[in-house]
């Protein structure tokens, strides 16, 4: 699980790139019979809607604000999140853990997030680790990992929520 204390001065970018190995984690979970499949979709349901909104919520505004963090990859950032959080709720629509639609749209969010997270640490993470001084670059995280504990708090990952994010 996501831990939901805030370890203050860590860089934003550590705490994101943490955040990532979690998600492929889970989907290691979910892909495995001999796991609890159902559980590791509620936690990692979570985890992205929590992530995603401390992302836009927090740094990729900031981000925009430096040199050498590229602006266009920030925007492209954001939608990814929104195809993303869609794979999700197709997903979580799914009623029957380990059926083939299932696994069938299970492959679907492990595109969608991965093929993110591949451009986001390639572009966005190397413009912020390079051009954005390490003070920044903690503030960012303090502000990130707040954000972030605030969603897992809310229930962000349930069905309803993620309808709603997904249909704004």
């Amino acid at each position: 699980m996501v831990k939901a204390e805030i370890e203050e001065g860590r860089d934003v970018v550590a705490v994101i790139l943490e955040d990532h190995r979690r998600m492929e984690e889970l989907f290691r979970r979910m892909r495995s019979v001999e796991a609890d499949r159902g559980k590791a979709l509620t936690e990692f349901a979570a985890l992205l809607i929590a992530h995603g909104e401390a992302e836009e919520a927090e740094v990729y505004g900031a981000l925009k604000r430096f040199k050498g963090v590229d602006d266009d990859e920030v925007e492209h950032g954001s939608e990814e999140h929104a195809e993303g959080n869609k794979a999700l709720l197709a997903l979580l629509e799914v009623k029957d853990v380990g059926s083939d639609a299932w696994d069938a749209r299970l492959e679907d969010l492990v595109e969608a997030v991965g093929h993110h997270v591949d451009e986001e640490e390639r572009t966005i993470l190397n413009g912020a680790r390079e051009s954005v001084p390490d003070e920044r670059r903690a503030e960012l995280g303090d502000a990130f990992q707040k954000e972030r504990a605030k969603q897992m708090t809310s229930d962000c990952g349930s069905l309803e929520n993620v309808r709603a994010v997904v249909h704004g």
